[in-house]
């Protein structure tokens, strides 16, 4: 979802910046609850404050309900089709390429210098290579790219 809502509000919509979307989303994945949830409501919120905050709630929340039912009680008729088992894994390879690609995006965005770069790197081959905890290297990388951050902009 955070591919798709990517292209929509940045790209389609122009609601927000490459940047804006990007430390927005960041925002969103350290608060509880449901990343893309949190997006809509903070992308509602910002766009038409408490009541825009509420249509984003229910926008991302009530037509995939909807639409859930529907597909379970079809796919608890018809799972036996490969057909269905076909075009599910499809649709999953699709999302799969959605995450790719705003992965590939976020990088671009964030690679700005070197500092930015060697700590994307590590973080790469610490969590999705050597399976590392995310959470240890997060807390351990974080106060380093905020120090670097804020130097490098009082130098401006």
């Amino acid at each position: 979802m955070s591919g798709w809502m990517y292209r929509d509000f940045v790209e389609r919509r122009r609601w927000l910046t490459d940047e804006e979307f990007l430390s927005s989303l960041a925002m969103c994945q350290a608060m509880p609850g449901v990343n893309v949830v949190n997006m809509a409501i903070w992308v509602g919120f910002r766009l038409r404050g408490t009541p825009g905050a509420l249509a984003g709630f229910l926008a991302i929340l009530v037509p995939p309900l909807v639409v859930i039912l529907i597909l379970g009680a079809i796919y608890g008729r018809f799972q036996h089709v490969a057909a269905l088992n076909h075009a599910l894994a499809g649709i999953a390879a699709a999302a799969i390429a959605l995450n790719v690609n705003l992965g590939i995006r976020a990088a671009r965005v964030a690679a700005r210098n070197i500092v930015a770069v060697a700590i994307l790197v590590v973080l790469f081959v610490a969590i999705g290579i050597a399976e590392l905890p995310m959470l240890p290297l997060v807390l351990g990388l974080a106060p380093i790219s905020i120090a670097f951050a804020y130097f490098q902009e009082r130098t401006r």
